[in-house]
């Protein structure tokens, strides 16, 4: 099992909050297709003949891909990898993208799954943020989308920001639960360095967040989705029966992924790359026949925490037979040793060979998970 992942670095506008790697100039745009278009080809032995189960188009924002790019992209891909007879392909879309005509292009190609970056569907709220779209695109594209037979269907929520009360928060979560959509993927609004949030907080243009506030709303978030039939399956995401992202899993599960396009991350067992994130620098060096990226061997140390995170954040945890095979007795004791507190605190069960977080513990997950590391 492996996945593909595809950057485009591209958005009409900055949200205040966004520290992605991306560009408000298009003016690149078509080179830089032509350039991920070949970056394709030179990756092509990354995945070993492995079976590519998923695809992800992310950014940035892909829905600004047109009709050509998106047949140029995924004709060189089935080219050079095999994909399997039933792939979860996903596109992530803003709602001021998602006109009749652009539907229509998604639909007849092979993408089968929407990410919908909605945030909020709160005039208020988008404004905060910056985003492209306003209050009734947000409910609007939903509604088209679904119309127009995408089933599976992701929308983003952020919740934690200045003026999004308790109730505000409740009625977002009642949107997506009136539009009977299949996954749900809810951060708490972080501030990430040299970001505009960052700068408006600093410069006191913007009140600071309120960490009460955000651990308040998540509970709520739950709460609500539990009593609304969908798992809990990550600490940030949410689905119905079956419905869980195929292609993130994979990234929790520790599965092999290429990442094409600038700035894009990829990964095998004991290494991960990343290639530049420069448009122009990217463009350049892949038309001399080289993928522009560093790569970083990992340590059995790294290799621990990184697996470690990834499955303490999920439903299914740590397999602590998968800790004695692949790192050793004396790495197993250690982390059941060091899990004691949490066990006895309540905020960490251990069943049946498994050690992961109660929803309690998920309110902590980062924390939990920093201190059960390996130096």
């Amino acid at each position: 099992m492996a996945g593909i992942y595809i950057h485009i670095p591209f958005c009409k506008q900055a949200c205040h909050y966004c520290n992605f790697f991306f560009s408000t100039s298009l003016k690149l745009k078509n080179d830089l297709i032509s350039a991920l278009i070949l970056e394709i080809e030179l990756q092509k032995n990354f995945l070993s003949g492995e079976m590519v189960e998923t695809i992800y188009f992310g950014g940035g924002t892909p829905s600004l891909l047109s009709e050509k790019d998106l047949d140029e992209i995924f004709n060189q891909i089935q080219k050079h990898f095999t994909i399997s007879s039933d792939p979860e392909i996903t596109l992530e879309a803003n709602p001021d993208d998602l006109n009749a005509d652009n539907i229509s292009i998604l639909k007849n190609s092979p993408v089968n799954r929407l990410s919908i970056g909605i945030q909020s569907f709160h005039e208020a709220d988008l404004k905060y943020m910056n985003r492209a779209h306003n209050a009734i695109e947000a409910s609007d594209c939903i509604e088209k989308v679904q119309s127009a037979g995408f089933e599976n269907l992701n929308i983003d929520l952020i919740y934690g920001t200045p003026g999004l009360s308790d109730e505000l928060w409740l009625e977002n979560l009642n949107k997506f639960h009136e539009n009977k959509i299949t996954h749900l993927s809810a951060y708490a609004l972080t501030v990430e360095e040299s970001t505009a949030l960052d700068h408006f907080i600093k410069t006191g243009k913007s009140q600071a967040l309120n960490d009460e506030q955000a651990r308040s709303q998540m509970i709520l978030l739950m709460d609500f989705m539990r009593h609304s039939g969908y798992e809990h399956y990550e600490v940030s995401n949410f689905a119905l029966p079956g419905k869980r992202s195929r292609h993130n899993s994979s990234y929790w599960k520790g599965a092999a992924y290429l990442g094409l396009g600038p700035a894009a991350h990829s990964h095998q067992s004991n290494f991960r790359q990343w290639n530049i994130a420069n448009n122009a620098k990217y463009i350049q060096s892949i038309k001399t026949g080289k993928v522009p990226m560093e790569r970083e061997i990992l340590s059995e140390i790294q290799q621990y925490n990184e697996f470690l995170m990834v499955s303490l954040r999920t439903v299914w945890g740590i397999d602590l037979k998968i800790i004695e095979e692949r790192f050793g007795k004396e790495k197993l004791e250690d982390l059941l040793l060091n899990s004691i507190p949490f066990q006895n605190s309540g905020k960490m069960i251990q069943n049946q060979g498994v050690l992961k977080l109660n929803p309690t513990g998920m309110l902590e997950a980062d924390r939990i998970t920093a201190e059960l590391f390996l130096d």
